[in-house]
């Protein structure tokens, strides 16, 4: 009797709802040295939890997390909590020197943040270096409990992360470009969930298979985790409809491929063949090129496989394997009727809540540009001259990293000599932006923020340059999502353009594309205090100096101001 009335009160336990309000979840992630092989190449690289890629971190809408970050590698850490808003609690947003010192061997920090008014896929990944060539993972926000999705429920959900394999070193590679000013080696291959797949060397049993049964709806949490190549994907024989990006929801349209930065996530809903095809898919994905620099020419594939029907005879590694067909690797004439296709939901439940009015309006350029050769040693540049090495800068300002966390200077009032609070507005020297280069390609070089009051309306337009070849920049924004109200190609007209702005259903994001030769349009409200770093999630450009900072100065209410720092937080 005693036993039965036990198990009936743990059942009825067992029923009870999980509460309204957010809990708080515990995780505890290692950073240590772990050995993968890859293409018949075997080598030793920094890991989460000795997994390649990172585990999966799963929370709700509401939800309190603890991540304790331990380092137990020769390299200093901090781990970046990609696209989460961090209202109040910058401390815990991860970029080295911006809002925090590194993690140094041995040390440990508790990053603590509560999700607010987000789900989603996301994403984590190490900000320092190019140490998040192997240390990253999914960050999946589920609606709170109750609250369904705005699209069918899917049969399955499914992560895939885009990646790329590099068989050297990546610390090496890129200090070896920083020594000699040249561009970095490119990666060996491009992988799904950390696999490389069939269409390389020494690679088929190194291959992401999902497999689904017929007449399903699949969602498909798709991450770009690449280092620097935006991506194509496409996956034979089968549509998929957009429902989600950056973990904002989206107008469902339907696609046969998806154009995905770095940086950037995209959920699709797969509704499955409504019986046995007797055939397997390729899922593949491989670069959107614009620039002039070399990249990694090279294709990943999974394989869609379907669950054979028990009276099925034919082994399925002899079933018909279909192709996807992608477009042209230079291909911008998709890549914009993609992005013009993203509008956000702008639903009762899900308003696109766009700012109206402006306070403040910016005008930035983005690309890249050279500083001179170091001529000690009488050192040879490998940049675009034997004097010159590559740059890259924002309003032509190279953003040079403090050797002080940016978001402490600021808190314990001690900026001098750290950071000058003294961004421009606009370029300090108009030129023909997409026209014929000036001959001056050099940057200047600084630490500078731009300083916003509280609650302030920012209009930015960020404008690429053909200095050293036009290219797309996928520019990220820490701390805030924003509105894309506008894109075009050519120099952005400040008459005619804003004319033209969407400020009904924007799509909302942290991370744009800005146009090769083109130029994007963002609004978003400063609600946030803090330092928030913007940079291009192309890692060579970031290295190069194409970054900056936004200080958000604290409001006057005790819930718009910057919570103190942790006891625990790293020292420099």
């Amino acid at each position: 009797m005693a036993s039965w009335l036990l198990f009936s009160v743990f059942s009825f336990v067992l029923l009870l709802p999980e509460p309204a309000v957010g809990i708080t979840r515990h995780y505890t992630l290692d950073i240590k040295m772990h050995t993968v092989t890859r293409l018949c190449h075997t080598k030793s690289l920094v890991s989460v939890n000795g997994k390649f890629p990172g585990p999966k971190i799963i929370a709700r809408e509401g939800d309190q997390l603890l991540i304790k970050v331990v380092n137990h590698v020769p390299n200093n850490i901090s781990l970046h909590w990609h696209g989460i808003r961090q209202l109040r609690s910058g401390w815990a947003d991860g970029p080295a020197y911006i809002t925090q010192c590194p993690i140094q061997t041995g040390q440990s920090y508790l990053y603590n943040y509560t999700v607010v008014g987000q789900r989603g896929t996301l994403w984590y990944h190490a900000h320092i270096s190019w140490l998040r060539a192997t240390v990253y993972g999914p960050l999946i926000i589920l609606p709170k409990h109750g609250v369904p999705y705005p699209f069918p429920k899917p049969h399955k959900e499914v992560p895939m992360v885009f990646g790329e394999w590099f068989n050297a070193d990546t610390e090496a590679i890129i200090r070896q470009a920083t020594l000699t000013g040249g561009g970095p080696n490119v990666s060996d291959a491009y992988t799904i969930n950390g696999l490389p797949g069939p269409l390389y060397n020494c690679s088929a049993k190194d291959t992401f298979r999902l497999r689904v049964k017929p007449g399903k709806t699949y969602l498909l949490r798709i991450i770009n985790a690449a280092l620097n190549d935006e991506l194509f994907f496409s996956i034979a024989n089968h549509t998929v409809t957009v429902v989600e990006a950056d973990a904002v929801y989206v107008k469902p349209f339907e696609t046969n491929t998806i154009l995905i930065a770095p940086g950037q996530t995209t959920n699709v809903l797969l509704k499955t063949k409504p019986s046995y095809p007797s055939a397997s898919f390729f899922m593949t994905a491989r670069p959107y090129a614009t620039g002039q620099g070399t990249f990694d020419n090279t294709t990943v594939a999974g394989i869609l496989e379907y669950e054979q029907p028990k009276h099925a005879k034919t082994n399925i590694k002899n079933l018909p394997l279909f192709t996807p067909v992608l477009p042209a690797l230079n291909d911008t004439n998709f890549a914009t009727k993609f992005s013009n296709k993203l509008r956000s939901l702008n639903s009762e439940k899900f308003p696109a809540n766009v700012p109206q009015k402006v306070d403040r309006k910016f005008f930035f350029t983005v690309g890249l540009g050279t500083n001179p050769c170091n001529h000690k040693n009488n050192q040879t540049c490998q940049g675009p001259t034997n004097t010159t090495m590559f740059a890259a800068s924002i309003s032509n300002i190279s953003f040079t990293l403090p050797t002080k966390a940016l978001l402490q200077s600021h808190y314990s009032g001690r900026s001098d000599g750290v950071y000058s609070p003294n961004f421009p507005w606009n370029p300090i020297v108009p030129f023909n932006y997409t026209g014929t280069p000036p001959n001056n390609t050099m940057v200047s070089t600084g630490t500078n923020l731009m300083v916003l009051r509280y609650n302030t309306s920012v209009e930015l337009v960020m404008q690429d340059t053909s200095i050293l070849g036009a290219e797309s920049h996928p520019l990220h924004l820490h701390g805030f999502n924003f509105f894309v109200v506008g894109q075009g190609f050519g120099n952005f007209d400040p008459n005619k353009d804003p004319k033209k702005f969407n400020l009904v259903d924007p799509i909302e994001r942290n991370t744009v594309g800005v146009p090769s030769g083109g130029w994007a349009a963002i609004r978003f409200l400063a609600d946030n205090p803090g330092v928030w770093f913007m940079h291009c999630h192309l890692e060579v450009h970031t290295s190069w100096g194409l970054r900056m900072a936004w200080l958000v100065l604290d409001g006057d209410k005790p819930d718009q101001k910057l919570l103190p720092p942790p006891a625990d937080l790293p020292k420099c």
